[in-house]
């Protein structure tokens, strides 16, 4: 059996967050259909209103302070990712593009990618194709088929009735498979090949 690393990242910006309920939600159905292709899976679920005054500040000097650094890492060397966000006049959130603005480059490139949104209206689901889905092709990531989102509709007609409970299910599927299928992770510190002094002096870098 495989462990695989799934980093759940929530831009909900109240508590609680409907944006919150459906990234657990997508991350379970994630963790059982990994289960039922043998593999473990280790959920890491980060809130991006706990970190918003380290995001500013990384926009702003360029430097992740605090905890922020360790959520960087934890999605450069996921094995799949989840991203979900609230829709704020039809489209993502601002805190939502501030985290994958700082978000290292390549960070997302090659890497499975379930993507979700939440609003109050089903009138705002295309946003996740018009513009949560283009972020993700610009990060280069390999994006599940399937974008969940949830209006409020959803959770009070009961996610059963109104199909979320099936797009929820398919869409943990299909990252599951691109998780599955995809080359194991390896990170690499950017540091390891440093060009000695000498030979920047020399001008041999």
């Amino acid at each position: 059996m495989t462990t695989r690393t799934i980093v759940v990242v929530s831009g909900g910006l109240s508590v609680p967050s409907s944006s919150r309920l459906l990234a657990d939600r997508l991350a379970a159905a994630t963790q059982r259909s990994l289960a039922e292709r043998e593999d473990d899976a280790v959920v890491e679920t980060v809130e991006l209103r706990e970190h918003a005054h380290a995001i500013t500040d990384h926009l702003l000097t360029g430097f992740a302070t605090g905890d922020l650094r360790g959520v960087l890492d934890a999605v450069r060397g996921a094995d799949g990712v989840i991203l979900v966000t609230p829709v704020f006049s039809a489209s993502y959130s601002g805190l939502f593009k501030s985290f994958l603005d700082v978000l290292e480059p390549g960070s997302l490139q090659a890497k499975p990618v379930l993507i979700g949104a939440t609003g109050g209206t089903a009138r705002h689901s295309l946003a996740l194709e018009y513009a949560v889905r283009p972020l993700m092709a610009y990060a280069r990531a390999s994006v599940a088929p399937t974008a969940v989102y949830a209006a409020s509709s959803d959770w009070a007609d009961g996610d059963a009735q109104s199909g979320l409970a099936a797009r929820i299910e398919l869409a943990g599927s299909e990252l599951a498979d691109l998780v599955v299928g995809a080359p194991p992770v390896v990170v690499t510190d950017p540091f390891d090949e440093v060009t000695p002094f000498e030979r920047l002096l020399s001008g041999d870098a």
